[in-house]
């Protein structure tokens, strides 16, 4: 765990965030031969912060984003602090009518819009007709109004992800309808959320494992022991489906990235449940960083698509012809 990880949630997230782009301006582009020191960096940062880490990971999947689909130069200026709001609900949707050049204006409202009130610019999916499309939006632009009342979390308060209503507001095309996901760096984007669990996660099972009275605790020694397992299996298929990714970046690896965020959600509700029944109530009210932490992975981990996932992953075993080899 980081230095810093023990007294990083006292930082304002502001401060917390411009102090982490500083520190890694850019990292490894998904499926580029280092996908692995991307995912690490990703989980460093959430074991410090995972409100920030939450803000943090949209800005670099940005910026792969813009790579990927050959954005202008204008649009990839790294020193933006950007978001990804691509959630679409039925009760909120978003309107992009073409202009000249690219560029065209949004109106509609958009929900989950994290990291609002922090970002300078964000990618921003849409529907141009019957097409789907992905376009970049300046947050200061004007026509973009803050829907009051719709962000009452509890872990991730910190990241304002609330709704925004669009009235006439100038946005640039980014790539071709449907680029965005067709593109196989989509669910490579999705691993890194994996791994940012995985920080997080790891950081709380730190709190284990050098609390003073776990020591003398066989029954807190076997909790510990659990997690070993349990977080060594996940770096595990971290470290083999980075690898996949980098010896063929053209492939999605749909069901590869799907199985460690599912694998990892597990591990990281089994650590988060695990340090608590071995040290009880103790680090939840007197550790401000532990509870904080606690609360907002909890909250970050519903990210995850549960069941519907285990169920893709059900369904892609029964079509192999071989499963389950060393």
């Amino acid at each position: 765990m980081p230095p810093a990880a023990a007294n990083a949630c006292a930082i304002p997230l502001h401060t917390f965030v411009r102090d982490a782009m500083a520190r890694h301006p850019t990292l490894p582009l998904p499926g580029h031969g280092d996908t692995l020191t991307r995912w690490r960096q990703l989980a460093d940062i959430s074991g410090e912060d995972v409100c920030g880490i939450k803000v943090l990971e949209a800005h670099y999947d940005a910026l792969a984003i813009l790579a990927e689909l050959g954005a202008p130069e204008r649009a990839l200026d790294g020193a933006l602090l950007h978001a990804v709001w691509a959630a679409e609900p039925p009760d909120a949707r978003l309107e992009f009518t073409p202009g000249a050049d690219g560029m065209g204006t949004l109106n509609g409202t958009k929900a989950w819009c994290s990291g609002a009130d922090l970002v300078d610019a964000a990618l921003v999916t849409a529907h141009s007709g019957e097409a789907r499309v992905l376009v970049q939006i300046m947050r200061d632009a004007p026509g973009i109004e803050a829907v009051p009342g719709h962000w009452q979390a509890v872990g991730m308060s910190r990241v304002e992800s609330g709704r925004l209503h669009f009235r006439d507001v100038t946005a640039a095309q980014i790539g071709a309808a449907g680029d965005y996901l067709a593109r196989p760096g989509f669910w490579h984007g999705g691993g890194g959320i994996a791994a940012c669990w995985f920080g997080a996660a790891a950081a709380i099972a730190e709190t284990l494992r050098r609390h003073p009275r776990a020591a003398h605790n066989p029954h807190a020694m076997a909790h510990l022991g659990a997690i070993d397992m349990t977080l060594s299996a996940a770096a595990s298929l971290l470290r083999e489906a980075a690898a996949m990714i980098d010896l063929d970046p053209d492939a999605p690896h749909a069901t590869a990235v799907t199985r460690i965020r599912s694998v990892v959600e597990r591990a990281a509700t089994e650590v988060i449940d695990r340090v608590g029944r071995a040290l009880g109530p103790g680090p939840l009210c007197e550790d401000g960083a532990h509870a904080l932490r606690c609360a907002d992975l909890t909250t970050f981990l519903r990210q995850s698509h549960a069941e519907r996932d285990w169920a893709g992953l059900g369904e892609a075993a029964q079509a192999r012809e071989v499963t389950w080899r060393l």
